[in-house]
C-alpha cells in the first residue's frame, strides 16, 4: 500500500457541498471504512475465539467494499487520489460517514445492535444498487449483498440469543437498543449527494429503504422478546456533511498514525 499524499490545488470541496457522485460514493465508502476500524477493536476481545474470527471476517468484508469505493471516488472527483490517500490523509471534516459507525465501542450487546441496524440498512441499499445505471456501483453491490446478508444474519442470531436468553442477557440487550437508538435515524437521511445520485439513476435515497429496514429489525426484536427503544430526544445528524463526534478524532488518530508518521512509505 502506498501512503503518498495528494493535496493542494485541485482538491475537492468540503463534504456535502457539491452533491456529486463522488460525494455519494465517499459516503458509502466511509461508512464501511470507519466501521471496519471499530470492528477491529473486537479482535482478541470478543466473547469467544469463534466470535473474534467472525467479527474479523465481517470487518474484512467491509474493508474490501471501502477499498473498491475509495478507488472509484478518486477517479470521479478528478484528484486521482488512491484508497490510501482517502483513508489516511483526510482530516475529520472530510469524512462522510454516519455517526453510527464512529460511536465508541460498548459491550457486545451494543455491538450486535449496531451491526443489526447497519447491516440491514446497507444490505437494503446495496440490493437496490445492483440495478444502478453506474457499472462500478453495480459491481460493488453485486458482491456486497452476499457479504451483508451474512453480516445481518450474524447480528440477528446474537440479538435473538441474548434477548431471549437469561434475565441478565435480556436486560442488557434491551439496554443496548437504547444506546444505539439516537444514531439510527441518520441512516435514512437524504443528503444532497444521495438525492442527486438517485435522480441520475446511479444511487439510492436512504429514505427509500427506511420502512423495509425498520420492519425487518422489528421482526428480529419480536423474535428476541425485545421491544423497540423509545425514540431519542437527541439524534445524530450531518455526518455526511463532515460533522462528527469526539470519538471520531481518536479513531482517526489511531487509524492514520503510521501513515502520517512515515509519509511516502510503502508496505
Amino acid at each position: 500500500m502506498n501512503a503518498s499524499t495528494v493535496a493542494g490545488p485541485g482538491a475537492p470541496p468540503p463534504p456535502g457541498t457539491s452533491g456529486t457522485l463522488a460525494d455519494y460514493v465517499l459516503g458509502l465508502a466511509d461508512d464501511a471504512l470507519v466501521y471496519t476500524q471499530r470492528l477491529g477493536e473486537w479482535v482478541a476481545d470478543a466473547p469467544a475465539i469463534e466470535e473474534d474470527m467472525a467479527i474479523g471476517n465481517i470487518a474484512l468484508d467491509l474493508l474490501g467494499q471501502a477499498r473498491s469505493l475509495l478507488t472509484y471516488a478518486g477517479s470521479l472527483d478528478g484528484t486521482g487520489r488512491s484508497e490510501d490517500d482517502y483513508a489516511y490523509l483526510r482530516d475529520e471534516r472530510e469524512f462522510r460517514s454516519v455517526h453510527l459507525v464512529e460511536m465508541e465501542r460498548g459491550d457486545f450487546g451494543v455491538e450486535m445492535a449496531r451491526l443489526l441496524w447497519f447491516a440491514t440498512a446497507r444490505l437494503a441499499v446495496m440490493q437496490r444498487l445492483t440495478g444502478s445505471e453506474d457499472e462500478t456501483l453495480r459491481g460493488v453491490a453485486g458482491k456486497a449483498v452476499k457479504e451483508l446478508a451474512y453480516h445481518r444474519d450474524h447480528a440477528r442470531s446474537w440479538v435473538v440469543r441474548l434477548g431471549d436468553g437469561t434475565e441478565e442477557s435480556h436486560r442488557r440487550m434491551q439496554a443496548a437498543l437504547a444506546v444505539v437508538e439516537p444514531y439510527v435515524a441518520e441512516l435514512f437521511a437524504d443528503d444532497d449527494a444521495a438525492v442527486a445520485a438517485a435522480e441520475s439513476g446511479a444511487g439510492v435515497r436512504p429514505s427509500e429503504v427506511e420502512d423495509e429496514v425498520r420492519a425487518y429489525v422489528a421482526s428480529v426484536l419480536s423474535e428476541a422478546s425485545l421491544t423497540p427503544a423509545e425514540p431519542s430526544r437527541w439524534t445524530a445528524r450531518d455526518g455526511r456533511r463532515g460533522i462528527h463526534s469526539r470519538p471520531m478524532g481518536y479513531l482517526l488518530a489511531e487509524m492514520q498514525h503510521i501513515a502520517r508518521s512515515h509519509p511516502g512509505a510503502t508496505w
